[in-house]
């Protein structure tokens, strides 16, 4: 599968769940799948960064379920989803000296995810008649995402 088009699908999960995509690269790198080794990003695949964002990603679950959590497409959330996505996109391009191209992929991907996103769980809260459902269906669609496309790499 082309790298860029990774990177845009990591970008799409992190438009769904900031955390969850960075986390997903991290135990990739981690694991040996992302190979960072030597790069500016080398510590994503270290011993104490799946874990961190592991526990940002858990927090992320936790709030996003909470009724005063502010919508995804304020500036501040919808900024750091396509931080995340950037940031994501360019550690998977590293593994062919593409971090450019991924970032703005993953960037695009991130802005796809967030809107896309918001517009899905919005149908799917309306459908159920209530949010919690809509919300839980969202976050098991961007881990199992997340996972495959590490997966994939």
């Amino acid at each position: 599968m082309s790298l860029y088009l990774l990177a845009l699908l990591i970008g799409i999960v992190a438009g769904l769940r900031a955390m969850t995509a960075p986390a997903a690269v991290a135990w990739g790198a981690h694991l040996g799948l992302i190979p960072l080794q030597g790069g500016p990003l080398a510590w994503l695949g270290g011993a104490v960064a799946p874990w961190v964002f592991i526990a940002l990603a858990g927090l992320e679950l936790v709030g996003d379920q909470l009724p005063k959590t502010p919508s995804r497409k304020v500036p501040m959330q919808f900024g750091a989803r396509i931080v995340s996505g950037a940031f994501c996109g360019a550690a998977i391009g590293m593994a062919q000296n593409a971090w450019i191209g991924g970032a703005v992929a993953g960037a695009v991907g991130a802005v796809i995810g967030t809107l896309g996103g918001a517009e899905a769980r919005g149908r799917l809260a309306r459908a159920f008649g209530k949010d919690l459902p809509a919300g839980l269906l969202e976050d098991v669609v961007a881990i199992g995402g997340a996972a495959l496309i590490i997966s994939a790499l």
